[in-house]
């Protein structure tokens, strides 16, 4: 019996799913430019407004996920992440969401709030990886839109890199606009062991792991491709 006949033990899995962490844009040119203090204002404001696209996509994304669960549980706690971006108010509790918080970074690098909306700024690569993502999880079944979603294994350390280094590095940027960070490093833990769960439960046969990995080398590339559209379009400093 050849190893692609033998299903991968849960530990195994997610070390091989935690490993495709070297692909992660953390490591692009453009991230470690802005992480190391090189970039521009224009370069920062131009990613800022490029991630915004993406910031506005995820709720769109994880309703997909849902309209396309016949699971309640699953929908009960996946509910939780499109409150966290677009926000609610609920018997008395307010929370204004992540996308608001990214508008507050938006607003601390010098952009204004209708320049944000209107997606004045966001470069054609950036749309298509976004829209391509977006596309996969109406199209394919929910549980591969889970599996792409494992990139937040990787997020925290990419939140607390820009935590560290923004304040030195870019002190012109108001301590209020990196809120949005702040919250993410907690959330994405905590979406991160819903994920992981369903999909170690899910993907259990070779074939299907197999898949799983396809599906996060996907996702991967399409955070590595909006970094590659926002360097074309405002360069990357050495």
């Amino acid at each position: 019996m050849s190893e692609h006949d033998t299903p991968w033990t849960r530990d195994v899995f997610e070390a091989r799913l935690r490993e495709q962490g070297q692909a992660y844009h953390i490591h692009h040119p453009f991230n470690v430019m802005l992480n190391t203090g090189k970039a521009n204002r224009e370069q920062i404001q131009g990613w800022v407004a490029n991630r915004f696209y993406y910031q506005v996509c995820i709720p769109i994304k994880d309703a997909a996920v849902m309209a396309n669960c016949d699971d309640r549980e699953i929908r009960r706690e996946w509910i939780k992440r499109i409150l966290d971006h677009d926000g609610y108010e609920l018997d008395g509790q307010r929370d204004e969401g992540g996308i608001e918080a990214w508008i507050r970074l938006g607003l601390a690098v010098g952009l204004t709030r209708e320049e944000l909306m209107d997606m004045r700024h966001v470069v054609p690569g950036v749309r298509f990886a976004c829209d391509a993502y977006v596309n996969f999880a109406r199209q394919r079944p929910w549980q591969e839109a889970v599996c792409a979603s494992l990139t937040e294994l990787f997020a925290p350390a990419i939140h607390k890199q820009r935590l560290a280094t923004w304040p030195e590095h870019y002190p012109w940027i108001e301590s209020d606009g990196l809120q949005y960070f702040r919250n993410r490093v907690s959330q994405a833990r905590r979406d991160v062991e819903h994920g992981l769960s369903i999909t170690l439960n899910h993907f259990d046969t070779p074939a299907l792991q197999r898949r799983a990995l396809e599906i996060l080398k996907f996702k991967l590339d399409v955070l590595w491709e909006m970094n590659d559209a926002m360097g074309r379009r405002y360069g990357i400093t050495a």
